[in-house]
Order: structure tokens, then C-alpha cells, then sequence
């Protein structure tokens, strides 16, 4: 079935948006025939009104928790269609409904507003008004960490008969064995504690000489951006890094540096383990990587963008034997100024690669994926941060 057909299938006025959109169905039909067999799919499935009631909502949200887009990694009929057809239950819901639903959530106020949607919605409206959510209020998720299982130990009592009844038949090897088990324990024991004696010793992860490799680095992309509600130069984020709990929120100083057009949908580099900081009331979990010029602020600000098809939650890494197979640590300690220690020798280079250049060595370290090397958009020799 072709994209035109399969459109034609959806009831009024979902039809009349996804025609909207896609420019009566020569648009956002999938980038290869596979992508768009699935396309034509999900609108066979959303004409037939599979996903429209609220029993299918659960299960569509868990299908939603890894992605950002139905089909692929681009916006498609199928997400515009989607959209159309649960406009009119979701919003009717109240915070405590949607917040139960938090990947599904994330994912129809994207669609909402991504450019070309909210362009053909708001021609249509009020049929598909901008849905507002309190996702500020949203419970946060608890993680259970169950206490480790003690073991057991036996009554001396008990123990006592166990030994005597064990010792009566053959009374010489009994005690030839039980000699040879208080042996195995005191061994045993002894190890146990040399390895406790020798994990104490163990420096943590942080102790050694700050290097960038201890800095976690993956690809991210934009998923969602607003301004902040109570700082004017501040954008609030939700940024997808490939994790299973949704994007992260990230707070960005760049109003007065990148349009907020510039940076819906926008490919990045996060630095995730920072310690989560608020900035004026809104909690932070990541780091926008961005070059300043090299004449300062004054001179602008870019985002240093990863390699082209990069997907988000893919590892970044510096070049060089020491660093592309080492482990980040899990959180970066402020006490410790890691980042700050490591960041002055992050730089581009003369051909706008990211770079970080060893301070003693002067040798070069370009930040890369494993598909190429992560560029700024036009600055050189400009200070990463």
C-alpha cells in the first residue's frame, strides 16, 4: 500500500493534519523502503484505532520508553498521525494519568512541538491545541535497592548435636576431617580478610591524576527545549542519551547565544556525570559540550556537533591508547575538580576538530565516536566547555 493510500484510510481531521504535514503524503514517508512499510503500517494500525483508547496506553508508553520517533530517527507520517489520534484523550487527562505515563508523555509533547506539526495544527485548531503538562510536578521515581541476604547462622545448640552425631560413626576420620574443615575455614577466613585488608587499600576511581577519559561523554539529542520559567538566559532541555528512563533534564545558558529554533532536534555532546546541580529551581543532570570563540563569549557559542548519523546514547571518547577503552567514572566529585582540572586543554583545532591537548606532553587527543570526529560548526581554536 502506498503512503498516499494508507493516509487516506485515517478518519477527519487526523487525516487532514498528517496531509498537512507531509504535503498531501510526498513527505515524511521513511528514508528506505523498510522505514516505509513500517510508516504505512502504523497508519493502517492508528486508521483501525489500535492506539486511540486508553487500554493500549501502557503498552504504547513501554514501546516508547527507548525511542523518539516510531519509525527510525526522523520525524514520519506515523508520528504525526499518532499524535492526531490521541490528541483528544490525552488532552483531557489529569497530571496523576500522564504522569503515569511518562514515556509517552515525553513523546506526544515532542510531536506537538516539532516545527512542521504545530505549523499544520495550528491551522486546524482548535482541533489540536498545544496540550500543557506539569511535568515539574511529576512523582519522582523511586529505586528499591534490596539489603544484601544475611546468612544464617545455626543455634550453637544445634550446631553442637550436628558435630557429636557427625563424629560417632567412624570416630578417626571424623576428627581427621573436622580437622582439615577448621583448617579450610581458617584459610578461608585469612583470604577473606586479606582481600578486605587489600579492597581498603583499593584508591577510588577519582584518586589518581585527572585525565579526560575519566569524564563520560555520549551522544545527545534534543528532544523537547523551552525557556526557562525563571531565568531569561536559560533554556530547559530534555535531552535523549539512549537511557531506558527517557531523556534527561538538562539546563543550558544559551538563550542570548542560539536561537531556540536552532536548537529543537539538535545532535550534541552531553557530559553525564557531573553531580546534578539546580540552576534557579530546576534540577540539572547533564552538561551541553559547546566551543566558545576564542574571543570570548562576545564572539558566539556553538554546540560541537558529533559525527553525522551518530544516534543518541552512543559513547564519545578521546583518541589514544591511555584513554579510548577506559572506563568513565560513574560521578564526577566536585571536591576532586576533575572536569575543571582536565578542561583547559579542550580546544579545537585548525580544522574545527574537538580536541583535548595534554598540557605536559602537548600531544593531541580528538573527541571522537566511533564513526568520526566531533566538530564545531565553524570556530577555531575556541575553549570547550
Amino acid at each position: 500500500m502506498s503512503l498516499q493510500a494508507a493516509i487516506s484510510k485515517l478518519q477527519s481531521p487526523v487525516k487532514e493534519l498528517v496531509l498537512g504535514v507531509t504535503q498531501d503524503g510526498t513527505k515524511y514517508g521513511g528514508e528506505t523502503e523498510q522505514d516505509s512499510a513500517e510508516v504505512v503500517n502504523w497508519l493502517e494500525k492508528t486508521a483501525g484505532g489500535e492506539y486511540a483508547k486508553e487500554e493500549s496506553f501502557k503498552s504504547l508508553n513501554d514501546l516508547l520508553v527507548p525511542r523518539t520517533y516510531l519509525v527510525s530517527d526522523n520525524l514520519t507520517a506515523a508520528d504525526i498521525a499518532l499524535y492526531g489520534s490521541l490528541h483528544g484523550t490525552i488532552s483531557k487527562f489529569q497530571p496523576p494519568a500522564y504522569h503515569a505515563l511518562p514515556a509517552l508523555t515525553r513523546y506526544f509533547d515532542h510531536i506537538q512541538n516539532t516545527p512542521p506539526v504545530r505549523t499544520a495544527a495550528d491551522k486546524l485548531s482548535p482541533g489540536f491545541g498545544v496540550v500543557p503538562f506539569a511535568l515539574d510536578e511529576a512523582p519522582k521515581l523511586e529505586r528499591k535497592v534490596e539489603p544484601p541476604k544475611k546468612k544464617e547462622k545455626k543455634p550453637q545448640a544445634a550446631a553442637a548435636v550436628e558435630e557429636t552425631t557427625a563424629a560417632a560413626p567412624v570416630e578417626g576420620k571424623a576428627q581427621k576431617g573436622e580437622k582439615k574443615e577448621k583448617k579450610e575455614k581458617k584459610g578461608d577466613g585469612a583470604e577473606e580478610g586479606g582481600k578486605k585488608k587489600a579492597a581498603a587499600k583499593t584508591p577510588a576511581p577519582e584518586d589518581g591524576e585527572p585525565v579526560p577519559s575519566m569524564i563520560d561523554l555520549r551522544v545527545g539529542r534534543i528532544i523537547d527545549i523551552k525557556k526557562h520559567p525563571d531565568a531569561d538566559g536559560l533554556y530547559v532541555e530534555q535531552i535523549d542519551i539512549g537511557e531506558e528512563t527517557g531523556p534527561r533534564t538538562v539546563v543550558s545558558g544559551l538563550v542570548n547565544y542560539i536561537p531556540i529554533e536552532e536548537m529543537r532536534d539538535k545532535y550534541l555532546i552531553a557530559v553525564c556525570n557531573l553531580k546534578p546541580a539546580s540552576m534557579r529551581g530546576v534540577k540539572s543532570f547533564a552538561m551541553v559540550l559547546c566551543a566558545t570563540s576564542k574571543e570570548g563569549k562576545e564572539g558566539g557559542i556553538e554546540i560541537v556537533q558529533p559525527p553525522p548519523g551518530s544516534k543518541p546514547g552512543e559513547r564519545v571518547y578521546f583518541e589514544g591508547e591511555a584513554f579510548e577503552n577506559a572506563t568513565p567514572i560513574p560521578q564526577l566529585n566536585p571536591k576532586k575538580k576533575i572536569f575543571e582540572t582536565v578542561q583547559p586543554g579542550f580546544i579545537t583545532l585548525e580544522t574545527r576538530e574537538a580536541a583535548w591537548v595534554n598540557p605536559t606532553t602537548k600531544s593531541v587527543h580528538r573527541i571522537r565516536t566511533k564513526d568520526g570526529v566531533c566538530l564545531a560548526p565553524t570556530f577555531i581554536g575556541a575553549s570547550l566547555s
